[in-house]
């Protein structure tokens, strides 16, 4: 079952006020280089969040995230 690995960046919008995504999410091939990454995103947004979950796409199947790393202002996953 694919494993895909995600790292999501958080910033609060000018207008509102409102945490938002500031880009698309990028998808890494090891849950390693997405902490790292992670890590290096934290001190230039509002929050960033790293996780994994296995998956199934042809099915729809979608286990539940697992959290690699966390920091600053993240909405809860869904």
């Amino acid at each position: 079952m694919p494993k895909p690995i995600v790292m999501m960046v958080f910033d609060y919008a000018e207008e509102d006020g409102e945490l938002r995504p500031a880009r698309e999410p990028q998808e890494f091939q090891s849950e390693e280089t997405a902490i790292h990454k992670a890590r290096l995103a934290a001190p230039h947004h509002a929050g960033v969040i790293a996780w994994a979950r296995e998956a199934e796409p042809n099915t729809g199947d979608y286990g539940e995230p697992i959290e690699l790393f966390r920091h600053g202002a993240v909405p809860d996953l869904e």
